[in-house]
């Protein structure tokens, strides 16, 4: 079992106010990439090649770890930007790539940087893991794999005392919230085929989050389905069992969303981060639980599954919907113009919409990351207010430091979830 202390919550990063979202929250490492060269590179906020230098000083500030991720499949004429990418991230001060490709994991071991094996080398049986201890000292296991699969290749690393090129025990990562791709281990040819866009080389189109309808060829007649998201795979959740993933011998859990928001990164991580704190002090319980399951259903999910985790022991789950099934949306209301530090007060120019007094609100910004609450001691060109609308100049109180420009959002139920 992994020690608790030993556990690693990483964290996905698109955009400076998602990193600062995620140091906020208690996040252990970030995992980011930039404008080339990773699988979301088209479907997600990407951090530029100079943005490494200022990530790894505000990251190792606060002691939280850094991961550039390099993980599509490189051509020849590739691998020029790929060296310059990881020299760079390398002078820079960044802990450790993320790759593919074994040019890339190469090119790493050359330079001794930190290589670490992703989830698209799906990684499922110890003899694999032994093979590339001789280039890594981390991999994230295959999607596909059930947890006492996992169990059983951390006991084999823990038997014959498997060291990596570190020094270290192999250490075992795999994803424990987020989006799941339907193809195996996310190596999809599905956008290429429909698209000439290659999913994997960061291309991807998201094809199969779309609705399909199933056609008999030869009689031209349409199958009824109850889901037209025949492929569009639930997110993982693992917040329910995760003492059983710690169990199997997993490290590093990671959370998947380099293109959801911050809000959405502060939630999950904060979420897993008391999860973890409550197993540790063997607090663990159902109605805790419950409380998690609130909580992270308020931000972007494709509905909560399971994932591969159980397989054979459920049925694999599909989302019904295109988008989020997120119970809570937020609305813009303005930015921040001031912040008065003696009084913890913020005051912002409201550009759209009405706030009010109780309401739940959120500022998210690159350096303040994400902070909630609630609008209390409103007021409206210095008078007391219970409201405010477009154009008013407002103040309250907030708990903590806002910045000039952070945007204020107010935070709902969604009209559906109004009952609940």
């Amino acid at each position: 079992m992994t020690k608790l202390q030993d556990a690693e919550i990483m964290a996905p990063v698109g955009s400076f106010e998602s990193l600062s979202a995620a140091i906020n929250a208690g996040a252990d490492s970030v995992y980011f990439g930039v404008t080339q060269l990773n699988m979301r590179a088209k479907a997600a906020h990407n951090m530029t090649i100079e943005d490494l230098g200022e990530i790894a000083k505000i990251a190792h500030k606060n002691n939280v770890k850094t991961y550039l991720v390099v993980n599509t499949l490189l051509y020849d004429h590739d691998t020029i930007v790929m060296k310059k990418i990881v020299d760079t991230a390398r002078d820079d001060g960044i802990d450790a790539i993320i790759a593919f490709d074994f040019a890339c994991v190469n090119y790493c071991n050359e330079i001794e940087m930190p290589v670490h094996m992703s989830v698209q080398f799906s990684i499922s049986n110890y003899e694999t893991v032994k093979f590339f201890a001789q280039f890594t000292n981390r991999i994230v296991l295959a999607r596909e794999l059930n947890l006492e699969q996992i169990k059983n290749i951390y006991e084999q690393i823990k038997k014959n005392n498997l060291i990596g090129n570190e020094g270290r025990l192999m250490e075992v990562e795999a994803f424990a919230h987020g989006a799941l791709c339907v193809a195996q281990s996310g190596r999809c040819w599905m956008s290429v085929y429909t698209d000439n866009s290659s999913a994997n080389r960061g291309a991807c189109r998201q094809n199969c989050r779309a609705k399909y309808k199933v056609t008999d060829v030869d009689t031209g007649k349409e199958l009824i389905v109850d889901n037209q998201y025949i492929m569009s795979a639930a997110d993982i959740c693992t917040i329910d069992f995760l003492d059983k993933v710690l169990d199997a011998g997993v490290q590093v859990l990671k959370i998947e969303g380099r293109g959801r928001s911050p809000e959405y990164v502060a939630t999950v991580v904060r979420v897993y981060k008391k999860a973890l704190q409550d197993i540790a002090n063997g607090d663990y319980t159902k109605e805790k639980i419950d409380k998690y399951f609130v909580e992270l259903k308020k931000v972007f999910n494709r509905k909560l599954s399971h994932g591969n985790y159980y397989l054979g022991k459920e049925i694999g789950e599909y989302s019904d919907v295109y988008g989020s099934k997120a119970t809570h949306e937020k609305e813009f209301i303005g930015r921040v113009t001031h912040y008065y530090p003696k009084i913890n007060i913020a005051e912002i120019k409201v550009d759209t919409n009405v706030i009010k007094n109780g309401d739940k609100f959120v500022f998210i910004g690159a350096t303040t990351g994400t902070l909630g609450g609630h609008v209390k001691g409103l007021r409206v060109d210095g008078k007391i207010s219970e409201s405010a609308e477009r154009g008013d100049m407002i103040t309250f109180e907030v708990s903590s430091r806002v910045r000039i420009n952070d945007k204020l959002y107010i935070v709902k139920k969604k009209e559906k979830y109004q009952n609940e």
